[in-house]
Order: C-alpha cells, then structure tokens, then sequence
C-alpha cells in the first residue's frame, strides 16, 4: 500500500528531516510509527498525503508515484487518504455534522448521499446523537472522534493519523485506538505516528522507530489483549 525508497526530505537551510528512508506499509496493515519529537514522524505521514514531497527517492502510495502527480491532481489524490491530526482541526463556526461533511462537499457529493455518509460516520464513532453541537461544547475525547468520523467519510482505503491520542487519557487514547482497529478489520490500512509506546504495545501492530529521520528497528510486538 505504501512503499518509499531510499527517500530524503530536506528543508531549506539543510536540515533533513528524512535520511535515505526506506519502508513498506502493507495493504491492510495498522502500523506505528515512534520517535522523538523531532525523529521525522510528521515528515514521513505529510509526504504520504503531499503536502510535502521528498527531497530524493520515492514515496509510492496505492500504486501512484507521488513524484508523478501533478499540483492540480492533488486533491483528488487525497480523496483516498483519511487524515487524522493531534489538534482536531475542527471549524468552530459550525456544527459537528458541518464538519464531517466538509470533505464531501469538497468532493462533489450530493446532498443526500453526503447526509447518510456523514450519518453512518458519526455512528462509528459513537456521535451521531452530537451531529448538531458546536465542537467547543464536546470533551476532547469526543472532538478527536469528530475528526476521526471526518477522516472515514471519503471512505478511505488509507488512514494516517498524527499523534491522535496526544491530548488524551489513557482511557480515552485506548477507546480511540479500538476505533482505529475496527476500521482496520474491515480492510482499512492505517499508519499512526505515536510516542505512546506502552499503548502501542497493547495493540499487537508493527511498530517502527525513526531517529533523526533514519529507520532504527521494526517488529512485531505481541498479539492485541
């Protein structure tokens, strides 16, 4: 599903934040990501969904070359790809359900259709009863599963998330975690980069550790409990 190839990505002034990194990620595999704060995890997740590109090698996603898709194509590219970020994202202005809904409409859907995408979503993630509050009056746990339920919508076969239990609890970060691998049941492939690695543990994925944006280890840990 995701292959990179001696890939480096270095910024202006030099710094590289990837250094000849080469990873599979197989379809249908929930797989993480560790690393300090400034190993390359971000990096690595924003060459997945261009919004970087490297500086040298490849990054091939579903079969598509990244280097190969041009600026205009871009959102259609991502149209495959569920995002999930630390800080939600979410808009204030608008209600829960608005904000699921915004990929859709970005995308084209119909009113109708979009309405019952959005609907199934938030079922997933235990809120459709929340569809029309405002995300400032939900929990943290509960706004992190709105942008959970946002990234599903487009019905992704790739899911990447970004230090999503950052913010949480324990409790909290293991509930959005088993979110995380009832989608993977259903063929899902999901790349999470986390620091959490006790959590990590639980959960029976491979597990990769970056360093000053060099692969370090990989393996497999023990079955999830």
């Amino acid at each position: 599903m995701i292959l990179l190839e001696n890939v480096t990505k270095r910024f202006p002034g030099g710094q590289e934040a990837l250094s000849g990194l080469s990873l599979t990620v197989d379809k249908g595999e929930m797989m993480f990501v560790t690393g300090h704060s400034s190993a390359g995890k971000s990096t690595l997740l924003r060459l997945i969904a261009l919004i970087e590109r490297p500086s040298s090698g490849q990054v091939i996603v579903d079969g598509q070359n990244t280097r190969r898709v041009k600026r205009r194509r871009i959102p259609k590219y991502r149209r495959q790809i569920g995002m999930v970020f630390q800080d939600h994202k979410l808009l204030y202005d608008r209600p829960v359900f608005d904000n699921v809904a915004l990929p859709l409409i970005i995308a084209g859907v119909g009113h109708r259709d979009a309405g019952r995408r959005v609907r199934a979503a938030l079922d997933q993630v235990s809120l459709l009863h929340k569809e029309k509050q405002n995300p400032e009056t939900l929990s943290a746990g509960e706004q992190q599963r709105v942008g959970i339920a946002r990234a599903i919508v487009t019905r992704p076969k790739l899911l990447i998330a970004d230090e999503p239990t950052g913010n949480l609890d324990p409790d909290l970060s293991l509930e959005v975690m088993r979110i995380f691998r009832r989608f993977n049941e259903v063929g899902v492939t999901l790349l999470i980069a986390s620091h959490d690695i006790a959590l990590i543990d639980k959960l029976g994925c491979r597990r990769i550790a970056l360093e000053d944006g060099r692969l370090q280890e990989g393996g497999e840990t023990d079955e999830w409990h």
